[in-house]
């Protein structure tokens, strides 16, 4: 019997995760004899990889929390790095979570340089300036998922000498878009512990104001564990809203718009022609740091891709009850005509078949 060919993966939240499960799910397919192993969640284990750590202790979000971590994250590289030695493992492909990542790449250059990298997923260099980019450029392979990445690299070519590779958005093979509205507004508070908490004291006065009484709400949560994280309010007591764990193309056609924290479920949702209303809000530290760093005018995906504003974005202070209700009122004037421009934006992104293209690129690339 052959023996298998193992990879090393390590992605860091639910997003990557998602992103890792299609990959393996279609390099398998492609090739039996390939075994996954590393930093994965759910998605991943049910497409097949063996778990090393489960990303569910990765659960951080911003610059402060990262921090607190450090000491975590530094024990877990080092832990990694010795299971790459010892299963003999020639290839490691990084998904995203680009602070963790992109040390735990260093460590693995200084320690065993003849392991092949690729990055799927990169950090956004394009919003943190060219100090990461000088990272990418010793990755033996790195592949984008926005066209408008693909132009940023290609852009600083002469510079960076860097084949970056783009074969399309995977998730267009995942969500099929409709231009059908319903009657109810999706509520999509994020996967993350702070991004939970910070999301439902200003969405509660939303459901429970005046204008909104008449609305019919869904909050869509991610896994039912992180109903925990809200654990002091009471949401079955809210006549108007209801709780629901189904997938966003079960409650797409109810829906007729989507509050949701910025972050990959905003174009997830995108994708399927709902238009959405971004809001976002993180520490004052966090906030603080990031407007000093970040060089972007947006922050979501639809919008960054569309090099102008598709979805309204409510961010740290702006996020209230009252712009809140404002948005809502202009969703209801607008929201057939976002529809259209969605549709528009999901051509860029290429036809379905991209997942089989990057599996078998990278089942090509492999050690």
């Amino acid at each position: 019997m052959k023996n298998k060919k193992k990879i090393f993966v390590s992605c860091g939240e639910m997003s990557g995760d998602l992103h890792l499960s299609y990959i393996i799910e279609e390099m398998k397919k492609q090739d039996e004899n390939l075994e996954f192993c590393g930093v994965v969640g759910d998605n991943s284990i049910n497409a097949g990889a063996i778990k090393v750590n489960h990303i569910k202790d990765n659960d951080i979000m911003g610059f402060v929390e990262a921090v607190k971590k450090y000491k975590y994250f530094k024990q877990k590289a080092e832990e990694y790095l010795d299971y790459i030695r010892k299963n003999d493992i020639k290839t490691v492909i990084f998904v995203d979570f680009g602070g963790f990542n992109l040390r735990f790449f260093e460590l693995i250059k200084k320690n065993l340089p003849e392991v092949k990298t690729i990055y799927y997923i990169p950090p956004k260099v394009w919003a943190w300036g060219k100090k990461r980019i000088k990272k990418l450029m010793k990755f033996d392979d790195v592949i984008v998922i926005f066209p408008f990445e693909k132009e940023y690299f290609d852009s600083k070519k002469s510079e960076t000498v860097m084949d970056v590779k783009y074969f399309g958005n995977p998730l267009v093979d995942k969500y099929v878009f409709s231009e059908k509205l319903g009657n109810e507004i999706l509520l999509l508070p994020g996967s993350r512990k702070q991004e939970i908490t910070k999301f439902f004291p200003e969405i509660i006065k939303l459901v429970k104001s005046e204008e909104m009484k008449n609305e019919k709400f869904i909050v869509k949560f991610a896994d039912k564990s992180h109903l925990k994280y809200i654990e002091d309010i009471d949401l079955s007591k809210i006549e108007n809203l209801e709780i629901s764990f189904a997938s966003i193309p079960e409650l797409r056609d109810s829906c007729k718009y989507a509050i949701a924290t910025s972050g990959t479920v905003t174009f997830e949702v995108s994708l399927t022609g709902l238009p959405v209303i971004v809001v976002y809000r993180t520490s004052f530290i966090n906030a603080f740091i990031a407007r000093k760093i970040l060089k972007i005018k947006y922050i979501s995906l639809t919008n960054l891709n569309a090099k102008e504003e598709v979805f309204s974005e409510l961010l740290q202070e702006d996020f209230t009850v009252d712009k809140l209700l404002i948005e809502c009122k202009k969703m209801e004037e607008n929201k057939e005509k976002i529809v259209l421009k969605l549709k528009e934006e999901r051509k860029k992104l290429g036809n379905k078949g991209v997942l089989p293209k990057v599996a078998d690129y990278l089942r090509n690339t492999i050690k």
